[in-house]
């Protein structure tokens, strides 16, 4: 028997984003799985498993509590956006270290978190409930234009919409309404004061109340009105982190996180930084892999750490940048073509890795249409001293990538 800790991981996610947490927490720890689905992917990381609905707490509750009684766990953990609250209430139905579940929730639901930011004086912006199209119109009233209309819970940027004018009110309206109602929490729709300023997302590690911003996340996203993530950059030395640093951690504390990692995301206009959410877990699309490439620190492992009410070691140990850049279509349609020049890919040690999540044949579709699951061919990561640096070597890597779609007619 190792005498490693033992933690139980709720949800190990899509192997391609998420693949690297498991294999860093693996790397510290003992890992038995809470899963939907058997293991492929995840068995060299894990010691035991049990398959169940994650979508029915009792059957995770089931779940948890048969490898709880073969197996003496330290804590539990999830990175899984879908399932914060109900890794939060088997957490304390094992007497395992956790946030509470109303802190979770709040962290799920935008509306809630919103009026927290609001009692607790974080800047963000107004926001409004919407379950009609008149009322949605009626809150417009008082936003004014431009406005951004959106669920109240979900997350991938899905359902997210800027409006800015009352004739684009209808469809945009529909165009959230039906994003809202993939939600399994709250099928409402917000409409909410438009943000205008560049995007970023501030990586904290929070423990026994206190926050540390590790790293600033510098977003890119595709063309108005929507909100797709294109791509990231990671700079260990930049100086905007000690500017956002602090509204962060006000965020964090002002929906009664105590542990955990999050993933705050943000804007900065008139350069004051102005609250978008609190997701609690580590950020999507890479994001903890770029700041370990950038800074040394392991995310994954720190959320570990304080699930298992350990103090994590968030000590930098290195002074680089790192970057992602996602691969969209120009349009949507059928994917003819996907290749990147083998000798630039053999021959580039800064190209960390390329990677193809959609086969020839499949079809691609851009919003209003799709969403980011639809409409992403794949992402490539780079490294390198600084985000200058990073920034050039996403635009070299471009151009020997190609990526060729047919439209369907």
């Amino acid at each position: 028997m190792s005498d490693r800790p033992l933690v139980l991981v709720v949800s190990a996610g899509d192997e391609t984003y998420r693949g690297y947490c498991l294999e860093q927490v693996a790397a510290a720890y003992d890992v038995v799985l809470l899963t939907g689905t058997e293991p492929s992917w995840e068995k060299p990381f894990i010691v035991d498993h049990a398959v169940v609905d994650l979508t029915d707490f009792a059957a995770l509750l089931d779940g948890g509590r048969a490898l709880a009684d073969r197996h003496d766990l330290a804590g539990v953990v999830t990175w899984d956006e879908w399932n914060l609250v109900p890794t939060a209430r088997l957490a304390r139905a094992l007497g395992l270290s956790s946030n509470s579940v109303e802190v979770m929730r709040s962290c799920r639901n935008k509306a809630a978190a919103r009026g927290l930011f609001a009692l607790h004086g974080v800047p963000s912006a107004a926001s409004m409930k919407a379950r009609t199209l008149l009322e949605a119109g009626l809150a417009t009233m008082t936003l004014g234009y431009p406005a951004v209309i959106k669920p109240a819970a979900f997350a991938g940027s899905i359902g997210v919409i800027r409006v800015d004018r009352s004739e684009e009110l209808p469809a945009a309206f529909a165009f959230a309404s039906e994003g809202a109602s993939r939600s399994r929490e709250d099928t409402r729709v917000l409409v909410e004061e438009y943000l205008d300023g560049p995007e970023f997302s501030v990586e904290c590690v929070t423990h026994r109340g206190e926050t540390t911003a590790v790293a600033v996340t510098r977003k890119h996203l595709g063309p108005a009105p929507y909100f797709d993530e294109t791509g990231h950059t990671v700079d260990a030395a930049d100086p905007l982190l000690v500017q956002v640093a602090p509204a962060a951690a006000a965020a964090v504390k002002a929906l009664g996180i105590t542990e955990g990692v999050q993933h705050v995301e943000l804007r900065l206009v008139n350069g004051r930084p102005r609250l978008i959410e609190v997701n609690g877990r580590i950020g999507g699309d890479m994001i903890g892999h770029l700041v370990r490439l950038a800074t040394g620190i392991d995310l994954p492992k720190a959320a570990a750490d304080l699930a298992c009410d350990r103090t994590p070691d968030i000590t930098p140990t290195r002074r680089g940048a790192a970057g992602i850049r996602m691969l969209y279509p120009d349009a949507s349609g059928t994917l003819t073509a996907r290749h990147i020049n083998t000798p630039f890919a053999a021959h580039t040690p800064w190209l960390r890795q390329v990677q193809w999540i959609r086969e020839i044949g499949e079809k691609l579709l851009l919003p209003p249409e799709g969403d980011l699951f639809t409409a992403r061919a794949g992402f490539y990561i780079v490294t390198g001293r600084n985000t200058d640096e990073v920034t050039e070597r996403l635009d070299t890597a471009a151009d020997e990538i190609t990526l060729t779609t047919r439209a369907d007619r």
